[in-house]
């Protein structure tokens, strides 16, 4: 067999995968390590993919999607988000996924590095290389508050690096950025003339200060950002969301999206326009649902000694377990964790070397499951 290629051998595995392998097939488990919400689409988004196979709707769409579904974007980016498009500026991507992939393709030559954050969602990395690209971790300390400090980012920068990666409301931290930060770092990316690409997938579950697109702040049209239907709407087999660009980028947005998906399927986008323009009724229960599940939840690690950081954002609880694995690894202790204790949680390590000795929780899942869950983590003494 000839070999591969070189740049496939450094793109990371996702430690999450292996911890959800593990419990595969193992009776009673309580699957908290997936970002997965616990509800179905809304009825009228389920019926308005139903209607487009029904009626027919199955060619192919234009490379950046229907122009219904452009609008609609458009019309929800101006009214949600502060952020004035022209439908050509509205690219339909399979999942956050892909645009991020889009993103980085867009901006990252080989050899060239991008900023990413640590923790952070392992995707970023897992791009970065699939491009030939280089992944450079900025640190998110608790000190901080866990937010990224301009002095960090100065010492990392190199000829080579071309991008600064965002995301905000975090995964997996659920820190929310607020304005002064997104200022700061639009500052460092003008600076050394950077792109910045913002993942903003959890931007309706921000709970403790307001979510603000970082591209609403923008004047220099440099911002790409990263938007997803899947968490917001429970759309996540879906795989329907959509990356914004600067201005002018058309022609090249068409040639890069026929060379790799074409077009999203059509019943996915009249799903998302049903999403986008229709009620917005179980995105605010949603809402309020994991808001809810947060409250207990950290209610009850602090209950137990656990260390913890309080979420601000999206619909995860970032928990110290390093106590418990010791001298060990978090990947090898969550993935015996899952068969001794029936309870499956991502590894903080699968989000990088700063996760070691925590573990991310999806507050996303029924109340119960959540707690209890919790309450077979190692107690803090």
């Amino acid at each position: 067999m000839p070999e591969l290629a070189r740049h496939i051998e450094s793109v990371p595995a996702s430690g999450i995968r292996r911890v959800f392998d593990a419990a595969h097939g193992l009776p009673d488990v309580i699957m908290l390590a997936i970002g997965e919400p616990d509800a179905d689409p809304a009825p009228h988004i389920a019926a308005a993919a139903a209607r487009a196979w029904a009626d027919g709707f199955t060619d192919y769409t234009p490379n950046g999607g229907i122009p219904e579904f452009r609008e609609a974007v458009v019309a929800k980016l101006h009214s949600v988000n502060g952020i004035t498009v022209d439908p050509d500026q509205v690219w339909s991507t399979v999942g956050a996924t892909q645009a991020l992939h889009q993103a980085q393709g867009l901006v990252l030559d080989p050899g060239d590095e991008i900023l990413i954050p640590d923790p952070g969602y392992t995707t970023f990395a897992m791009a970065a290389r699939m491009h030939s690209a280089v992944p450079v971790r900025y640190a998110l300390r608790a000190e901080h508050g866990f937010l990224p400090q301009a002095s960090d980012l100065e010492k990392l920068v190199t000829p080579r690096t071309r991008a600064l990666l965002v995301n905000s409301p975090s995964n997996p931290l659920g820190v929310v950025f607020p304005e002064e930060t997104l200022r700061e770092l639009l500052e460092f990316a003008k600076r050394h003339d950077l792109w910045v690409i913002s993942d903003e997938v959890y931007e309706y579950f921000a709970h403790g200060r307001p979510h603000i697109s970082i591209a609403s702040l923008d004047a220099d049209d440099r911002v790409l950002s990263v938007f997803s239907l899947s968490k917001s709407y429970a759309m996540t087999g879906i795989r329907a969301g959509y990356l914004v660009t600067p201005p002018g980028l058309g022609d090249e947005l068409r040639r890069v999206q026929e060379g790799s998906i074409s077009c999203i399927n059509a019943p996915a986008q009249y799903a998302s326009i049903a999403a986008l323009t229709g009620p917005q009724d179980a995105v605010a229960a949603a809402a309020e649902h994991y808001r809810e599940n947060v409250a207990q939840a950290t209610a009850l690690l602090r209950e137990r000694g656990i260390r913890h950081y309080e979420p601000e954002g999206a619909f995860y609880l970032w928990i110290d377990v390093s106590q418990a694995v010791g001298e060990g690894d978090v990947q090898e202790w969550a993935e015996r964790f899952v068969i001794e204790k029936r309870v499956a949680v991502a590894p903080g390590s699968a989000f990088g070397p700063s996760g070691e000795g925590w573990i991310r929780v999806c507050a996303a899942s029924p109340t119960e499951a959540l707690l209890e869950g919790l309450r077979r983590l190692p107690a803090r003494v």
